[in-house]
């Protein structure tokens, strides 16, 4: 075999090398859970553990690979964090928040889908939990593959109904709690893009907009930063830090808005140093944010850490309670430390691992994002979870974040073609003239970048004032100037597969989780 053929194969099986090696590492981890697991000394009933910690490994991977890039993924599309950087970052705070501020109990029927009452069989009760732990997780394995990110929580709660219900049938199901979850389907991607998209425009209003956007950026750009500040700080105390320390929403909102009231000073002072030059330029307003942006990935991190790792260790949770101390089915567990250490140790190796394909999903290929964009997501994603839980609206923080990365597109997509269109017009009140021309200016236009379309356009504006432009352009050329900004500002493609996705996320755990259901209760009754 030549030389050259094997270099081919080489390239060929370069890839193939890398998913085993990240097979290999994933496996080797879920080996020394199990180790970790026996070295508890978790007695009685010690097989059901190590199994269920085997499988809690296995669905902390898959978080890491699929929900954590929701934090993350706009300040990477935004170049604000490297991916390295960014995978460095949530895996120390995710970590972090599950081991520091996971808190000490969880819910053993997460989000109180099913009625513990009707599963007070401890054996049963286990077996539910082996088979929603076990599809929840396969879930996520799924969805990662396919490049869409879903909710972790979404995914447990599909699986404990599909579980329950196979154990007990339709009446352990509390409708209303489920109706709850269908309604964060839309309530939380609406409302993330609402916010993310009425923060854009105010900074392109106020910054973006104006002739001197240096000037505009000082004057501005404190108090955006300030209302991060108290928005980021009133959020850990709510919902970071509240397994730890207790804080009601009037004080959490003070105590944020005196932080806030601090970082307005520091900001403004910094910028109106006179060595503390700004460019006039879009990308010199944008480099304000990337401090800000790279805060706002760590605490985020923190936060869901906190929170989400211990919905998801919930069912393993659950299954060591029900060995330890057996009798009736308690609603809510003591998380152990180990626990809590399988789930904060897989999620940042599931990360490090298999996350930055999601991470590139959400940051770059669904639209395109820069610093003020990704701030904009993030201030939308702290916002939207406090509003709905003062208001107790159910929403998901992974359809707040996708909700607010489409909410930032399509904003720029309607500012874009509005624009376009009242040049198009324009142009219609001009008489015919050339055909060369005009499609002359469609290749250069087809041709062009986002931001030399925009020059482009305003050109073409002056031009026609001036009567300088013979080219007339028809009605269906200016549906075509107006439909290449909806094509390359937001994919809809990906649209339809995450929406797709999200619908699917409960049904299909909860299949899985009832099936796995009948074959685990098969295997020990039998």
């Amino acid at each position: 075999m030549e030389l050259q053929h094997i270099s081919e194969i080489e390239r060929a099986t370069q890839r193939g090398r890398g998913e085993l090696l990240r097979l290999g590492i994933g496996l080797v981890f879920l080996v020394l859970v199990m180790l970790y697991a026996i070295m508890q000394g978790v007695g009685e009933g010690g097989m059901i553990v190590v199994a269920a910690a085997i499988i809690g490994g296995y669905m902390a991977l898959n978080i890491g690979a699929n929900d954590v890039a929701n934090n993350v993924g706009p300040a990477v599309g935004s170049k604000a964090l490297s991916m390295l950087w960014a995978l460095v970052i949530a895996a120390v705070f995710e970590a972090a928040g599950a081991l520091i501020a996971g808190g000490e109990v969880v819910s053993t029927i997460s989000s109180g889908i099913v009625d513990p009452a009707a599963l007070q069989d401890r054996q049963t009760f286990i077996w539910v939990m082996l088979a929603a732990l076990l599809a929840g997780a396969m879930w996520l394995n799924i969805a990662t593959a396919i490049g869409a990110p879903v909710s972790t929580t979404h995914s447990i709660v599909g699986a404990v109904l599909g579980a329950g219900v196979a154990a007990a049938g339709f009446e352990v199901v509390d409708w209303s709690s489920l109706s709850n979850i269908v309604a964060s389907w839309v309530i939380s991607p609406v409302l993330g893009g609402i916010f993310a998209a009425a923060f854009l425009y105010l900074i392109k209003r106020s910054i973006t907009y104006q002739p001197d956007m240096a000037e505009a950026a000082r004057r501005v750009v404190p108090w955006i930063v300030a209302a991060m500040a108290w928005t980021f700080s009133t959020y850990l105390l709510l919902k970071g830090l509240n397994k730890v320390w207790t804080v009601e929403f009037g004080p959490a909102v003070f105590y944020g808005l005196m932080l806030a009231l601090a970082i307005f000073i520091l900001v403004r002072r910094r910028l109106t140093r006179s060595d503390r030059l700004i460019a006039n330029t879009k990308d010199g307003v944008n480099s304000l944010f990337t401090l800000p942006l790279v805060f706002a990935a760590a605490l985020l991190s923190f936060a869901h850490g906190s929170n989400d790792v211990a919905n998801a260790v919930g069912p393993l949770a659950a299954i060591v309670d029900a060995v330890r101390h057996g009798g009736d089915v308690a609603a809510v567990a003591e998380i152990p430390f180990w626990v809590m250490v399988v789930g904060g140790a897989g999620i940042s190796l599931g990360l490090a691992l298999y996350g930055p394909k999601l991470i590139r999903t959400v940051g770059s290929e669904i639209t395109e994002l820069d610093q003020m964009r990704a701030f904009c997501i993030a201030m939308a994603a702290t916002i939207t979870v406090i509003v709905a839980s003062q208001l107790g609206l159910p929403v998901s923080s992974t359809h707040i974040a996708v909700g607010g990365v489409f909410g930032v597109g399509f904003l720029r997509e309607y500012l874009k073609s509005n624009y376009a269109r009242r040049v198009a017009e324009i142009k219609a009140h001009h008489p015919e003239a050339d055909q060369a021309e005009i499609d002359a200016f469609l290749l250069r236009f087809d041709a062009a970048s986002i931001e030399q379309k925009g020059e482009m356009l305003r050109d073409l504006k002056k031009r026609q004032k001036r009567k300088m432009d013979p080219a007339h352009f028809s009605k269906g050329e200016r549906k075509r100037l107006r439909k290449v900004y909806r094509q390359e500002l937001v994919k809809r493609s990906q649209i339809i597969r995450i929406a797709a996705a999200w619908v699917v996320t409960v049904p299909a755990s909860a299949l899985m989780a009832a099936m796995l259901f009948f074959m685990i209760r098969g295997m020990f009754v039998a």
